[in-house]
């Protein structure tokens, strides 16, 4: 395992793709160990041979349709209402209109583009230095995946056997207090640099037509968690249903997907669960041949040995997380890392939801530290600025998310308080 590892990392640090990362360094393990290599495709094909993986693309698909549906001129407006009149006001309605835009896509990166390219070049036309623009953009993504539906907490879910509902749930409160932290942040940098807000006043046919706008984007994850949580329907279910929604909203509603859009949303759809499910399969070898070596037990007598307190082993697997989100993709830290922090985490009395909130939020956060950021790469590219640049703004953005994050690890309350007034958990 040791060799596996240091192939591992080798691979990693020459710029392998982490899913060929994980499969050649399983290869080298089982190679040295003389296990055939036919448990290559027997583990990538059990990796993903499952009926619930089914809402991954689905709910990736369904996003797509949404984006091109111009859904997001529609929340931005909405946004406004609220935040607008503020110091600063673009950059709030930046942070407003990702937490809106969250619980219809799930996926930070799609948040990044598709709310970048409309407030990025705004923001920047305002006077809003261009790195801050982008540095608020990308920080505003990483709710996206924390409040439901939420692509990740999907893949928990599978890798650790619990509700769908009741992690999606979880992630509700933390979202919001994540959201409610980059807006202060957002305030005192926008009171400091003196940056514009909204002067004039929104009339009231104006603010009504923004909010008949609006409901019909923002039904949609209401109508996903109504299904999910009364049991009318399944969360591979639910994405299915999202799709139907979004094709409804772009050809019958707003007219703006015609059939030619369709080629090229499916082709993204698929490259992108192609990636994930790729990593997935890939993961499942390493994952195994970690369970077989007994690795797993072997990491608890060690935590076991050297921390007693829950506290300090929260403490220990945040660091943790945090350091291997910096380099590594979250869907594939979280495939390595759940099945095996999962029986520790909870030998130290910590519920598995909230494990996967706290597992989530740190790896999400990795999506805007560098040197494998890729919300800061996707916003870097729309503002035209180098990812040194955006790193330096986003400083101030992450220390918020960071204290967020330790906030949500040792207040249970806040993740388990709604799944447990729901029944979804004891």
């Amino acid at each position: 395992m040791t060799i596996g590892v240091l192939v591992f990392i080798a691979c990693l640090a020459i710029g392998v793709p982490i899913a060929f990362c994980l499969g050649i360094a399983s290869i080298a393990i089982l190679y040295l160990k003389n296990i055939p290599l036919l448990v290559i495709a027997q583990r990538m094909f059990t990796g993903i041979d499952s009926f619930p993986f089914m809402a991954i693309p689905f709910f990736i698909l369904a996003g797509e349709l949404m984006n091109k549906s111009g859904i997001t001129s529609k929340l931005v407006k909405f946004s406004d209402l609220f935040v607008g009149h503020i110091k600063g006001g673009l950059s709030h309605i930046n942070i407003v209109a990702s937490m809106f835009f969250a619980g219809i896509t799930g996926s930070a990166v799609a948040d990044t583009s598709a709310i970048g390219s409309m407030l990025i070049p705004a923001m920047k036309e305002k006077g809003f230095d261009d790195d801050f623009s982008a540095a608020v953009t990308a920080s505003s993504s990483v709710v996206g995946p924390i409040i439901p539906p939420s692509i990740p907490m999907v893949i928990f879910a599978l890798l650790s056997g619990q509700s769908v509902a009741a992690l999606f749930l979880a992630g509700f409160l933390p979202g919001i207090l994540l959201g409610l932290s980059l807006l202060v942040v957002s305030y005192i940098i926008s009171v400091k640099k003196n940056y514009p807000k909204r002067e004039e006043k929104i009339g009231f046919k104006d603010f009504i037509s923004s909010c008949l706008n609006a409901i019909v984007p923002l039904l949609m994850p209401l109508i996903i968690l109504g299904g999910i949580l009364s049991g009318v329907f399944t969360a591979t279910e639910a994405s299915a249903i999202a799709v139907v929604y979004s094709l409804i909203i772009g050809f019958l509603v707003y007219h703006n997907l015609k059939l030619k859009d369709l080629y090229n949303v499916f082709v993204a759809t698929a490259k992108t669960t192609g990636v994930v499910f790729l990593v997935i399969a890939c993961a499942n070898i390493f994952n195994w041949l970690l369970s077989v070596e007994q690795v797993p037990q072997l990491m608890a007598n060690i935590f076991k040995e050297h921390i007693s307190s829950p506290i300090m082993f929260l403490l220990v697997l945040n660091i943790m997380l945090l350091f291997l989100g910096t380099f590594m993709e979250g869907t594939a830290a979280m495939i390595i890392t759940v099945p095996l922090f999962l029986p520790i985490a909870v030998s130290y009395g910590v519920h598995p939801v909230m494990f996967g909130v706290i597992v989530v939020l740190n790896l999400m956060i990795g999506l805007i530290t560098p040197p494998v950021g890729l919300c800061l790469y996707v916003a870097s590219g729309i503002a035209k600025i180098s990812l040194e640049r955006i790193s330096r703004a986003v400083i101030p953005f992450l220390i918020a998310e960071i204290v967020t994050l330790l906030i949500v690890t040792y207040w249970p309350f806040l993740t388990l308080w709604l799944p447990k007034i729901l029944g979804y958990i004891r």
